[in-house]
């Protein structure tokens, strides 16, 4: 009796787990569908016989997953055991979601540091005898270390991962806080402590988009961008609130110690959570679209990092309208969320009358009415891509929110209208947080473009972004000295750009995925 041959093997794929107590099984690919016990997922499995998936071995062709090679582990029942018996206050919580609950955390800490010298500068300014030129200069130092470092803070995102880079440069912020004290009274140290402050924190942003890009897929991109990013709004709260306390009780240097303890006590912390686990699961896997193949690789060589240097599609990036729509809108956005960031504290105390305290209290408004809306923003524009909503429309839709709103209420603020100061605060809290609504439209589509190349890409526009935190911010402080008006050197600039920047992105901006070759 004849003996029924085997199928021919068509394709043999295979990525990497982080996993690595598992030896990797490559098996040819059948044309079985099967679904996966323990899994809601039902795909290709290359098994020729139900022992296979008794035991866990599996293999999932790239044609059921849209060109994904998925990894393949000897016991999935192991790896489900380990995710199982993981820290209890992470137990049963995905991968995915621990990485993005770090990474907020980070971004918490990060504004923390990024404003407690809004605060500080009012004593500092006092104790050195500074002017307002010389208070923007001092605030505008962080912007040069944080516009050098977003590009090759993109690079190396795509080289290490964004999970080292990150840490990396909470190590390097941290510490240049916390020396701040000690360098204060020397003008060049000072500035740059704080040059390495934005250096560290410049790459974050590159770094949590990468994580996000290879983690997260499509339907969940805007709640992740909105709860890492928004990190940034908690940790405005958090600096502002506890900074006046700290320097009334302790002495402004005091606030630059603490917070840069904070920060290295998060990378103690970070490395506990980190043992142990993987990047995604397998589960996970399959919960990413299969629009792009996915790469995470430690084990990289120098002669592998200049070839990735190289293979990058500069050229390519410049040559798309989308591209250049993100770098304006980005820029535009910058100017009014960094001038705002460093001065909103001092208009408070000198145009409204408010002390040290009161000002501080008033500033954090803001940052808590852009958690609020970034609550609303992030499933708003998630329900509206599950519904079938195109995604460029969502993006437009959620930026010229986040542009017209600070635009208009601003000019409101700037008006010679006889206004109390709390409708003022009220004028400005409303603006700066609906200008959160750029978490789900400009701070996605770096993703939505090029899930490879979506640190890059952010690095890029990031770098651009961080121009008004060098000129803005100190250009503040100049037309302030010259003008003695608020309006004309906070106000003016910050409605121009935001409404310019709302035509740009009308106009040119796109979330279709690019291939980017030169």
């Amino acid at each position: 009796m004849a003996t029924a041959m085997a199928p021919r093997p068509s394709k043999l794929c295979f990525l990497p787990l982080q996993h690595a107590r598992y030896r990797p099984l490559l098996v040819p690919c059948a044309a079985a569908t099967t679904t996966l016990p323990h899994l809601n997922h039902r795909f290709r499995v290359s098994c020729s016989s139900d022992e296979k998936l008794k035991s866990g071995e599996v293999f999932v062709d790239r044609e059921a997953t849209g060109g994904v090679p998925v990894p393949v582990i000897d016991k999935i029942d192991k790896v489900e055991e380990e995710e199982k018996t993981g820290k209890w206050w992470l137990k049963g919580l995905p991968k995915r979601y621990k990485l993005i609950g770090a990474t907020s955390l980070a971004f918490v800490i990060c504004n923390m540091d990024k404003v407690n010298l809004s605060i500080a500068i009012i004593p500092m300014s006092h104790q050195f005898g500074w002017n307002s030129t010389t208070a923007g200069l001092v605030q505008s130092s962080f912007f040069w270390g944080y516009a050098l470092s977003q590009l090759p803070g993109g690079w190396l995102a795509k080289i290490f991962g964004g999970r080292k880079v990150l840490e990396v440069g909470v190590v390097i912020w941290s510490l240049a806080t916390a020396v701040v004290p000690v360098v204060a009274g020397f003008m060049p140290a000072l500035l740059l402590s704080r040059v390495l402050v934005g250096i560290g924190e410049g790459v974050s942003p590159s770094a949590a988009t990468d994580l996000i890009a290879r983690s997260i897929p499509l339907e969940e991109r805007s709640r992740a961008v909105a709860i890492v990013f928004g990190g940034l709004s908690i940790g405005s709260v958090l600096g502002l609130l506890l900074a006046p306390s700290i320097i009334q009780n302790f002495g402004w240097e005091s606030v630059f110690f603490a917070f840069g303890l904070v920060g290295i006590i998060w990378c103690l912390i970070f490395e506990l959570v980190k043992e142990g686990q993987s990047m995604v699961n397998i589960e996970e896997l399959f919960k990413i679209n299969g629009d792009v193949s996915l790469k995470e690789s430690s084990d990289t060589s120098l002669k592998e990092m200049g070839n990735s240097l190289k293979e990058v599609p500069w050229k390519a990036f410049f040559k798309s309208e989308a591209v250049w729509a993100m770098i304006y809108a980005h820029f535009c956005g910058s100017w009014g969320h960094y001038t705002c960031l460093a001065w909103l504290p001092t208009f408070f105390s000198e145009a409204l009358n408010l002390n040290l305290t009161e000002a501080a209290w008033v500033s954090i408004l803001p940052s808590l009415g852009s958690i609020l809306v970034t609550s609303i923003a992030a499933p708003f524009a998630d329900n509206l891509i599950s519904s079938g909503v195109e995604t460029t429309k969502v993006r437009k839709i959620c930026q010229t929110i986040a542009f017209v709103s600070p635009a208009t209420f601003m000019a409101l603020s700037s008006l010679d209208l006889g206004l109390p100061p709390w409708e003022i605060v009220a004028f400005l809290t409303s603006g700066l947080a609906l200008s959160s609504f750029a978490l789900s439209g400009l701070y996605c589509t770096h993703q939505d473009i090029s899930r490879e190349y979506a640190s890059i890409l952010l690095g890029i526009t990031n770098t651009v972004g961080a121009v008004p935190g060098i000129l803005g911010v100190a250009l503040t402080g100049y037309v302030l000295d010259s003008t003695h008006s608020w309006s004309l050197s906070l106000f003016a600039p910050s409605i121009f750009f935001y409404l310019t920047g709302t035509v740009v992105w009308l106009l040119f901006a796109s979330s279709k995925p690019q291939t980017f070759t030169d």
